[in-house]
């Protein structure tokens, strides 16, 4: 259980965008700081809703849709549709990242890795000109679909190699990467804290979003998970491992990025221009890890095959994520009344088709990625209002069992008000800076890719769909509802 729901975790998140988040919020004086707020969402946002989520997958027993309409009543089921919503949309361009991270373990293994930034840049441009984007993303597609067509064992199986397997080699590309000269620098660096940086609520906005991203808290993933969960497993043990394991595995991969970067670097650059090295994401975000990164590695010894180790880790930890996007779909399908094989084979093709836009356009995969992602905060929300309706003590009680540790009943108010006010406040801030000319200037056009329009647009013809269809989902679970207690 531990190994799957840390595939859930432990991503691209964790090793494409933690370390380059990192650096933009750093001060002059290092990044300790926005650490620190990091971790303190991580108690107060992430391992609160991860301990909702297997609470109610586990009470629930059903994927998210039936999870909702079951414990949080009928009229509940369409938020339940939301919060699988937004991660099957992150699905279908996930895997164009996946797909990414599978080319770089070909090109460093088979063609040599480019010795300059712009050598970087022109095999990058080659990649998106050519037909490979495609063909990968749906390969990275049709291997998730594999491991989830044989049901949870399988799921089990892939997650018990690709986990340890990911583990194993983020910890010897961080044993490399400190024992670098000058890499102390970039260790130091990223763990000494610049203060003044928390007094940015940008700087807390970042915190909060990149934990949620982190830990896959507010998904619905674990939630999805957890139905297939014994309950002597224990809810707040499982819970609070997943979110603690998780941000080790930033923490290292972090670690590993800010030494090879200012080792390498460092000689050739000031702290300032490195750091706008990490802090420059370039097209689809992908400046650091897939321009930059791979001339890094060419000035190391043995770079070579610690690139192919690196981008090997980075797609088993995209693979192992893909696979639980895939499920939660395929479970949502199958509690709607569709047969499993159908239903996995269903998803994947859709899911596909949806995400080819996001391969060939950088605005569409731009575009997507930030609207989903901020609607995180609202799937956050929605699971709250869940055990809000169920009744948090009620649920508490429930999953309770003497081999699990004690869940405090400060859970019942924190999940109740503490988890709403802070997306109330944080949405409400998200809001405010995104109609403000620095962010872009065309905040109210629905077709311009990063205005708060486009983002609110898209919700809502999401929410108004999912709520009207609210009664047919209702129906449809309880024509199921007699296989799916079996």
């Amino acid at each position: 259980m531990i190994l799957s729901v840390l595939g859930i975790a432990v991503g691209t998140g964790n090793i494409w965008r933690f370390p380059r988040i990192a650096a933009s919020n750093a001060g002059e004086g290092g990044a300790g700081a926005f650490l620190v707020a990091w971790l303190v969402f991580l108690v107060a946002w992430s391992i609160p809703l991860i301990i909702a989520e297997y609470a109610l997958g586990q009470r629930g027993r059903r994927g998210v849709v039936g999870t909702f309409a079951r414990l949080a009543g009928p009229k509940a089921a369409w938020l339940g549709a939301f919060v699988a919503f937004v991660a099957a949309a992150i699905m279908c361009y996930y895997s164009v990242v996946a797909g990414w991270c599978a080319y770089y373990i070909g090109r460093s293994a088979a063609l040599g890795l480019p010795v300059s930034a712009e050598a970087s840049l022109a095999a990058w441009g080659a990649f998106q000109a050519s037909p490979w984007p495609i063909l990968l993303h749906g390969g990275m597609m049709a291997l998730g679909v594999a491991a989830c067509r044989g049901g949870v064992r399988t799921i089990e199986r892939a997650n018990r190699f690709l986990v340890p397997t990911l583990l194993a080699i983020v910890a010897v590309a961080a044993v490399r990467a400190v024992t670098l000269p000058g890499a102390g620098d970039g260790v130091s660096f990223l763990f000494t804290p610049d203060w003044g940086t928390l007094a940015a609520p940008a700087v807390w906005l970042e915190a909060l979003t990149q934990n949620a991203w982190d830990t896959g808290a507010g998904w619905g993933l674990i939630l999805t998970y957890a139905a297939y969960m014994r309950k002597e497993d224990g809810v707040v043990r499982n819970a609070v491992l997943t979110g603690l394991g998780n941000n080790v595995v930033s923490l290292v991969a972090a670690t590993t990025i800010f030494g090879i970067v200012f080792a390498v670097l460092g000689p050739q650059m000031s702290q300032p221009e490195i750091l706008d090295v990490m802090r420059q994401s370039g097209e689809r975000g992908t400046g650091l890890t897939f321009i930059w990164m791979p001339p890094l590695f060419a000035e190391m010894a043995l770079g070579a095959p610690l690139a192919v180790l690196f981008f090997v880790a980075l797609t088993f930890a995209a693979l192992s994520s893909l696979i639980s996007m895939i499920e939660l779909s395929t479970r949502v399908t199958v509690d709607l009344g569709v047969r499993r094989e159908k239903a996995v084979v269903g998803v994947g093709v859709v899911a596909f088709l949806v995400g080819v836009p996001s391969a060939l356009s950088g605005d569409v995969f731009g575009n997507q990625d930030f609207v989903w992602g901020v609607a995180l905060i609202l799937s956050g929300a929605f699971i709250a209002l869940a055990v809000w309706r169920h009744g948090a003590a009620r649920l508490r009680a429930e999953v309770a069992t003497p081999s699990d540790w004690r869940l405090p009943r400060v859970w019942d108010t924190w999940i109740r008000f503490a988890i709403p006010l802070q997306a109330v406040v944080l949405l409400g801030w998200w809001l405010w800076l995104a109609t403000t000319a620095d962010f872009t200037s065309r905040w109210w056009d629905p077709f311009e890719p990063y205005s708060a329009m486009s983002c609110l647009t898209q919700w809502g013809i999401a929410l108004a769909v999912f709520f009207g269809l609210n009664q047919w989902m209702v129906r449809r679970l309880a024509l199921t509802a007699d296989e799916d207690d079996e």
